[in-house]
């Protein structure tokens, strides 16, 4: 076991916190370009949904299909993406519209989503891998007291360089860390709460959509009919024929 131990600090000791250094900036160039990358993607899916929202109202009151699909192919927003989905299966009914729908939105969520598992994952792991540097460079430190020790018997003897230099390494390490989650943590937050308010605007733009396609008008019979017995219900009552004309025939009760 002893050995072990001697072999597997020879090899930390050896291989030094350099490695881990580049690892990290390995690591911190890919974060960065992602986070460019996820930015202009955003950016460039970015429309007025509210507006979008209020002319494919109108146009499906208008009963103008084609419009309302021109209007949102028009948009380049991942909400009107996923509506068109739905628009194109309207005339298959409601319940084929709505998967269509589904559909779309899950893969316009895969789209968001991507890479975003890696800042997620480079933010909780970066202060470790700093962490992992900064006791590989510990360790280096006591090897190099252990050095001093067999090389000299008096005890005041101060830390040579080479200790010191081994722990500003493990001190470097771990700040390195640190400065590389920090970023990826608040990207990913920020990018996240924009995958979650376009999913959000998708479900409300969506059910514009679905309510107009589960509306169903009732015939000019009925609603006729319906308008008549509300004023029936409403009307005043008043004496029947029957009761008017016995008053008439007997007007001696009509005196008492």
């Amino acid at each position: 076991m002893n050995s072990l131990i001697e072999r597997v600090k020879s090899a930390m000791v050896g291989l030094g916190t350099g490695w881990v250094l580049v690892l990290m900036l390995v690591l911190s160039v890919i974060s960065l370009a992602i986070m460019l990358e996820r930015t202009w993607l955003y950016w460039s899916l970015r429309d007025d949904i509210e507006e979008l929202m209020r002319d494919l109202g109108r146009l499906l009151r208008g009963g103008d299909l084609d419009a309302a699909r021109m209007r949102l192919e028009a948009s380049r927003s991942a909400e009107a993406a996923v509506v068109v989905a739905g628009l194109v299966e309207a005339d298959r009914g409601v319940e084929a519209a709505e998967e269509a729908m589904d559909g779309a939105s899950a893969l316009q969520r895969l789209k968001l989503e991507k890479r975003l598992a890696f800042l997620g994952t480079l933010g909780n792991n970066a202060p470790f891998i700093g962490l992992l540097g900064t006791v590989i460079g510990i360790v280096g430190a006591f090897d190099e007291l252990s050095k001093v020790k067999m090389a000299a018997a008096s005890s005041t003897q101060l830390a040579p360089e080479a200790v010191m230099g081994r722990i500003s390494e493990a001190l470097v390490a771990t700040a390195v860390g640190i400065l590389i989650a920090i970023p990826a943590v608040a990207a990913y937050n920020a990018f996240q709460r924009v995958v979650k308010s376009t999913l959000a605007n998708t479900e409300a733009l969506g059910h514009v959509l679905l309510a107009h396609l589960k509306a169903i008008p009732l015939p000019a019979g009925v609603v006729a009919a319906g308008e008549a017995a509300t004023i029936e219900r409403v009307k005043p009552a008043s004496a029947s024929p029957a009761s008017s004309r016995k008053v008439a025939a007997d007007p001696e009760s009509e005196k008492n």
